[in-house]
């Protein structure tokens, strides 16, 4: 079907809050570029919002999925157990930098991680409270929507958002937020609003992923670390974006040293694949009663086969160097436009997770120009995304796999747009 004609079918059948506003349909998709239902092709910047770190269709995880769709789809691991999800618990209890020795449970999205990493921490305190900081992102279940640091577009038309989720400022000196009003609005949070003694994690991204791409200071994840100890709470780090691979370490917390109690990850994971996983201390992930965690589908064998080829080719195919590589070429590309765009402010790169602002001439936040770009790149072949909490971040999420030349025809796209708007 064409373009057009998928359009009138979403028209009439589609949920105006699930429906994208995209208009060309994704047919085929190679690595780092796409092919819609007319024969266009894209050049894949997006890379499913962080899921394709290692590309559309990586062969290795093609082959993977195939192999076991010959073997079994589906049992329900809490009916009929199968290699592939305690292998995959094996390999990740292996990387994960959590505290001690590691267990996993597998879930299926990035926000089902959550909901779970905080049922876990629940049952390991005994506590119901939980804090959260500002330009946060964790997902679209309810409880997940409460611990986002943004109204709009997630809580917006949904009515009261669940209790017991508090709120800290995310240090981003660049907004005037410096690392000690940010820690200074977390003890406040502890002594006016959550309780201490009441608060049974602190959860945070280690770089903002929705909230503009900004890194946590290695000090003040030292300091967060310290506090959980000092009063008993436990430090869950969600990595869904930021995790395998983005950043030139498997896990962002890695650049800092800080191992927390829990972690959750999802998106590349399996190389779009629906998996996700909670990983964490032994003792702290053993703290609820049999079968109290899980789903019908989670940890499913065709997810867990994708997620054992993805750290294959990790290891095989020096994703992380790569990813390294990747962002000190982002990073000199966004030095160029920041001296030749006056638009262009705060470039900044951890590994290939990279992003820059674009501004008035006041210095405020632009967010229309954002989207002027986005849309401008789309029209050129160019699948690009805006992001922060004011609008204005242009990120980069293309595959670490991607060729050299389809890198550069992206990054030329992003200058003619910047030249055509400014």
């Amino acid at each position: 079907m064409s373009n057009a004609e998928l359009n009138e079918l979403k028209k009439k059948y589609v949920a105006a809050g699930a429906a994208s506003p995209a208009t060309a349909y994704a047919d085929r998709a190679e690595n780092a570029e796409i092919w819609d239902a007319d024969g266009n092709r894209f050049v894949d910047f997006a890379g499913g919002i962080g899921v394709l770190n290692v590309g559309h269709r990586h062969p290795k995880v093609v082959a993977a999925v195939k192999a076991q769709l010959d073997r079994v789809m589906h049992t329900c691991q809490t009916v009929m157990p199968y290699e592939g999800y305690v292998r995959v618990a094996e390999k990740l209890s292996q990387i994960v930098p959590v505290r001690g020795h590691a267990k996993v449970m597998l879930a299926n999205s990035g926000a089902e991680a959550l909901e779970n990493a905080i049922k876990i921490a629940r049952a390991a305190t005994g506590r119901s409270n939980i804090i959260c900081f500002d330009g946060g992102y964790h997902g679209r279940t309810f409880y997940t929507m409460a611990m986002n640091g943004k109204v709009a577009p997630y809580q917006t038309d949904f009515g009261p958002m669940p209790g017991t989720v508090f709120r800290a400022p995310y240090p981003v000196d660049y907004h005037g937020v410096s690392e000690d009003e940010a820690l200074r609005g977390l003890h406040m949070a502890l002594k006016t609003d959550a309780g201490i003694n009441n608060t049974a994690a602190i959860v945070l991204e280690p770089v903002l992923g929705e909230g503009g791409f900004y890194p946590a200071p290695k000090s003040f994840l030292e300091k967060i670390r310290a506090i959980c100890d000092e009063h008993g709470i436990l430090m869950i780090i969600d990595e869904v974006q930021s995790g395998f691979g983005r950043t030139g370490k498997m896990f962002a917390i890695e650049h800092s040293g800080v191992e927390p109690d829990l972690m959750t990850m999802a998106k590349s994971m399996a190389d779009g694949m629906p998996i996700s996983a909670v990983v964490g201390t032994d003792k702290h992930m053993d703290a609820s009663g049999a079968n109290s965690l899980g789903g019908t589908y989670t940890g499913s064998p065709t997810a867990c086969a994708a997620a054992l080829a993805v750290m294959e080719v990790f290891e095989e195919e020096n994703i992380l160097e790569k990813s390294q590589a990747l962002g000190n070429k982002l990073a000199e590309r966004f030095g160029g436009w920041e001296n030749k765009f006056a638009c262009v402010d705060n470039g900044r790169n951890m590994g290939a997770m990279a992003a820059f602002e674009l501004i008035k001439d006041d210095h405020t936040p632009d967010a229309e120009l954002a989207a002027k770009l986005c849309g401008k790149a789309r029209e050129k072949g160019l699948i690009l995304l805006s992001c922060g909490l004011y609008g204005n971040t242009i990120r980069f999420l293309m595959p670490v796999t991607i060729e050299d030349s389809v890198l550069n025809e992206g990054l030329d796209i992003v200058e003619a747009c910047l030249d055509e708007l400014t």
